[in-house]
């Protein structure tokens, strides 16, 4: 089978890169031909035959080619142009698109289908939805001036974006936001689509509302990385992350408390960080490791029983988590299946995570870790409190968090191809 992997980003930038390199990586193992289409920038790491990919888009530059971005957001000629080249030349059977709003934009899904009508080769068309930009113009929702979670644009009343100035708290791109949403409603664009893939029960929930594709979502939870599987069958990656001795894990583990409670991720509001700070500058007993960088780094940098060691990956960041007496995971908004949360319990750390979208299906609340209203600290201080004080408690979630099983990478795709790629060919 030929698979063409669509995605704005083709170098590593987060969730969804993630994601795709991991999906074409065990395609191409199971016997798949692989290719990949999307902005062309430095550090693109994959592609495809023809080199041919969209130009990079800063938002953050000036000149003329800014000024065109308002009509190449919303919908590209470029994307069209380009990836029709790949199209002809791979011939694939299968286009899977991920991110591609804004950047590559839903374009691509009417010369999908152009093509496969001017070559009479029957082509299937499948969605990843990271996010929950197909239902809400600002794909969080989430009203970002007050942090207020928002169900407003349901059923396709997209006016609301422009109302609450959801994207950036600017009235300009909500506007922006709002047309591309009704363009692509009017357009029924999403109604070519042949399955989505929602990787939360709470993501299908939601995306369920649009009547475009109701019908053809279907719910596969995301895969371990890869890295974590190859430790060890997943129970035994904790121990075979304390083996581990490079450089950089002996870096960062010389900075460490010899009992700590970790957060790792982005350090911004929506992921709950401000709340957190608050509760560790109360909980001064407790020792708190942070790794990462974001918007409120310097904040992080004020609690005095905070230790940031900056942004981990790989064995570093592997170890880290294993040697944690437990995790946090507080963020604010609606989470779809973050990996964060399944790669702690996979190395048999218990974590303290929100209660908000797709977390509470993959954390068991009182067996491998706890719970607590999103947003609430005095909620959150009790639960930090709670397992700092009661060791055993931790040990006995340790336990429960070995026994989980996820998806690997292969056995995930074994089910993307049979629930997704395979009915319509």
């Amino acid at each position: 089978m030929k698979i063409l992997l669509v995605n704005k980003f083709l170098h590593p930038n987060g969730g969804s890169e993630t994601y795709i390199f991991g999906l074409g990586k065990t395609l191409r193992k199971m016997g798949h031909e692989v290719q990949y289409f999307g902005m062309e920038h430095e550090g693109r790491v994959v592609g495809n035959r023809v080199e041919s990919y969209t130009s990079d888009m800063d938002f953050h530059a000036g000149g003329l080619a800014k000024l065109l971005y308002p009509f190449k957001i919303i919908y590209s000629v470029e994307a069209r142009k380009k990836i029709r080249k790949v199209l002809q030349d791979f011939e694939p059977d299968v286009v899977h698109l991920n991110n591609i709003n804004f950047q590559i934009t839903p374009s691509v899904i009417d010369e999908v289908r152009a093509f496969e009508k001017k070559s009479g080769k029957p082509l299937r068309i499948v969605f990843t939805a990271h996010d929950y930009q197909w239902v809400c113009p600002n794909h969080m929702m989430m009203i970002p001036s007050t942090g207020a979670l928002c169900f407003a644009c349901r059923g396709g009343r997209f006016g609301n974006c422009t109302k609450n100035r959801c994207i950036h708290n600017s009235r300009a791109r909500s506007v922006l936001g709002t047309l591309e949403a009704d363009f692509y409603r009017w357009r029924r664009t999403y109604a070519k689509v042949d399955a989505v893939i929602c990787p939360s029960r709470f993501m299908k929930e939601k995306l369920d509302t649009n009547h475009l594709f109701a019908d053809k979502t279907l719910v596969l939870y995301n895969f371990i990385p890869e890295a974590v599987a190859a430790a060890g069958n997943v129970r035994e990656s904790a121990e075979a992350a304390e083996r581990a001795d490079d450089g950089a894990c002996h870096s960062v583990q010389k900075q460490l408390p010899e009992r700590y409670v970790l957060y790792f991720g982005r350090f911004s509001e929506e992921k709950g960080v401000k709340t957190l700070l608050k509760v560790c500058k109360e909980l001064t007993e407790v020792s708190f490791v942070f790794a990462g960088t974001g918007p409120l780094l310097e904040n992080a940098a004020q609690a005095e029983n905070i230790r940031n060691v900056g942004f981990v990956t790989g064995e570093a960041l592997h170890k880290l988590i294993a040697g944690a007496a437990f995790s946090l995971y507080p963020s604010e908004w609606y989470e779809n299946c973050p990996f964060s949360v399944m790669e702690s319990q996979a190395y048999g750390t218990p974590m303290i995570a929100s209660d908000l979208g797709g977390i509470p299906e993959l954390l068991q609340d009182g067996v491998t870790g706890e719970l607590f209203p999103a947003g609430d600290a005095k909620a959150l201080y009790e639960k930090i409190k709670k397992l700092w004080e009661r060791p055993e408690l931790c040990a006995a979630y340790r336990e429960n968090c070995k026994k989980i099983k996820f998806d690997t990478n292969e056995e995930y795709c074994g089910k993307m191809i049979e629930q997704a790629y395979l009915p319509a060919l």
